[in-house]
This record gives C-alpha cells, sequence and structure tokens, in this order.
C-alpha cells in the first residue's frame, strides 16, 4: 500500500512538473544570439527556444512547418529586425500567431548598408555597447510578458549588462595590441561594420550585409588591391559562409587565413564560442592574434620558406644529388664490367 501510494506522488510530482514547463511563457528569438541574451535574463521562468538552429544562417534561412508551430504556439517573438530575417514577417502572418512581436534593436543608431542605398546593416550585435539596446529591449518585453517576474529579470539583466560592459571594455583593449597600419579585417561578408566602428578597424569584406548577394569581380579586385598596399597579414573565413572564395584569395596574396570568425550564429556547446559573450571575446583574440604578425612572417611559415622550411629544401637537394652521384655511379660500372 506504501508503495502504491508513492508511486501516485512520483507521479503527480512528474505530471505536474510536465504542466509546469507547458506553462512557461514561450519566448522564440529568430537568431541564436538573441536567444542567448534572452535566457540569460530571463531564466528559467520561460521557454526559450529559436527559431534558426545554431550555426544557421538567418540571412537565407528556409522556415520549416516546425518553424510555423513553433511561432504559432509563442507568447513573444524577439527579432533583430534592420533586414535581417527577410523571412520572419511571412512566417508571422502565416502562422496566425497571438504572440507579441518585439525587435530587440529598436532605438539603436543603425548603421545604412555601404552596398544598397538606404538598407540597415542588421548586424549590431557585434558592437558589445550597442549589444546594450538588445538587453534593455529584451528586458522590457519579458517583464511586459512575465510581470511577476519583474525582480528576477531586472536583476539577471544588471548582472548580464555588466558583463557585456566588460567584454566591450576588453575589445578595445586587445585590439590595440594591433599595428596601426595592420588594423584591417577582410572578411567573407559584411557583417563588421559595427565592431570595426567600435574598435578601430578598417572592414573590407568581398559581400555586402547580406550573404544572398553575389560575389563580384569588382569587389575581389578590392580586396586585392588592399591587401597589396596595406599588406596586412590575414584575412578571416566565418562559421555560416563556405570559405571558398577567401582561402583563394589567400592563397593567391600569399598570405593566410587568420581563424573563423562567428557572425549570425553563436557556436554549439562544444565550440570555442557557445554564448554571445564568448562569441566577441573569441573573435576578438582570433583577430588580434593573426593581425599583430607580419606578413613576411606568416607567408615564410604558411609555405615552409623559414629557417626549418629553407633546412628542409637544403637537405631534400643534397638527397636528389646522391641519389644522382649513386645512379650515375652504378651505371658507369655497369658499362666498364660489360666492356671488359
Amino acid at each position: 500500500m506504501k508503495k502504491i501510494i508513492l508511486l501516485s506522488i512520483l507521479c503527480y510530482n512528474f505530471s505536474g512538473s510536465i504542466l509546469f514547463a507547458q506553462d512557461k511563457p514561450v519566448v522564440a528569438s529568430t537568431a541564436s544570439m538573441i536567444w542567448d541574451m534572452a535566457r540569460n535574463i530571463g531564466g528559467d521562468h520561460f521557454d526559450h527556444r529559436m527559431i534558426v538552429p545554431i550555426g544557421g544562417d538567418p540571412h537565407i534561412y528556409e522556415p520549416t512547418p516546425s518553424d510555423a508551430r513553433l511561432v504559432a504556439s509563442a507568447d513573444l517573438i524577439l527579432k533583430n529586425g534592420l533586414t535581417f530575417e527577410g523571412w520572419i514577417n511571412s512566417l508571422i502572418e502565416n502562422s496566425g500567431t497571438k504572440a507579441a512581436v518585439v525587435t530587440v534593436t529598436e532605438g539603436l543608431p543603425a548603421l545604412t548598408s555601404m552596398t544598397y542605398k538606404g538598407a540597415a546593416d542588421p548586424h549590431a550585435w557585434m558592437d558589445a555597447s550597442k549589444g546594450e539596446f538588445y538587453l534593455r529591449n529584451i528586458r522590457d518585453a519579458l517583464i511586459e510578458l512575465a510581470p511577476a517576474h519583474k525582480a528576477d529579470i531586472t536583476s539577471n539583466y544588471e548582472k548580464y549588462s555588466n558583463e557585456l560592459s566588460t567584454v566591450d571594455e576588453y575589445i578595445e583593449k586587445e585590439i590595440k595590441k594591433i599595428p596601426e597600419a595592420q588594423r584591417i579585417l577582410i572578411t567573407s561578408h559584411d557583417a563588421f561594420q559595427y565592431y570595426g566602428r567600435r574598435y578601430g578597424l578598417n572592414l573590407q569584406a568581398i559581400q555586402g550585409v547580406s550573404t544572398d548577394a553575389e560575389v563580384q569581380t569588382a569587389d575581389i579586385l578590392r580586396v586585392n588591391k588592399v591587401i597589396r598596399e596595406s599588406g596586412v597579414p590575414a584575412v578571416f573565413v566565418e562559421t555560416t559562409i563556405n570559405p571558398k572564395m577567401l582561402n583563394i584569395i589567400a592563397k593567391d596574396n600569399n598570405i593566410v587565413v587568420g581563424g573563423s570568425l562567428f557572425s549570425d550564429s553563436i557556436g554549439d556547446e562544444n565550440s570555442a564560442a557557445p554564448t554571445y559573450l564568448e562569441m566577441l571575446r573569441y573573435n576578438t583574440n582570433t583577430i588580434v592574434a593573426a593581425l599583430s604578425r607580419k606578413k613576411t612572417d606568416e607567408s615564410q611559415i604558411e609555405n615552409g620558406h623559414n629557417h626549418g622550411g629553407e633546412s628542409s629544401g637544403s637537405s631534400n637537394y643534397i638527397m636528389i644529388g646522391l641519389l644522382a652521384a649513386v645512379f650515375l655511379g652504378g651505371m658507369l660500372f655497369m658499362i666498364k664490367k660489360m666492356n671488359s
């Protein structure tokens, strides 16, 4: 009898926990950076979901039926706006959702696209000081959704905001370690303008602010010219974009790919950038390490022309010479043997 009662209590608690989880307001974020911010501020009071999975490209994402179901069941939808998710409005309209929709970049001074007149640059999260706009908008949206948890949401926001300010200071300090003439960041697409403006880097990219833009010959020629004239030692690929073009550019200019940067998505839990804050730190460390080196050192290392490479090359020539001598000696011996 006691066992039956205990089992009943356990079943009740288990079913109650499921109901409680289901009762949590569902917050659907379009991109992984926004999802990470929301879960840090909202904590366990909400059921945090993301539409574009980690590693996906929100510029060119194609929503699935499960995305439509998620949006339909959501209580709050957080989007970046500024032309980042061109598909989101149609998804919201077609889902029939009753969720509140909040643009987390509301109020921040957006940059305009360098390529398309009148279009906004959506990558404001790359500037940690602009990230504060995201945090405030998310905080207010969560409090509006669940006012009973205002104290916890506010406390979480304040802690997270302080951590973001620390990262902002860290980036500013680290970028200054790069020689001024080499503070040129060449990437796959134009996702780092906010980052460059904030921390003092000249940005060059082979695509515009959206990854669905075609690479133009003029852009490749422009980037090649920048590399030749500046002596910048490295270019950088991005985790959500095919690296083929930048690999070719690096090889043609005898420089290296300095690393793979996170731009439109954070990394998974096993990566070096599993959170928004870690993404900013990782990108900065990667950029500083690659751009602080001399181009000659990088190219020599890349092509095996450092001292070790020269020694290896000389050894190869000696070995070839010895083999040739042995072969020639053997031939002379055979000829002499035949003549005798």
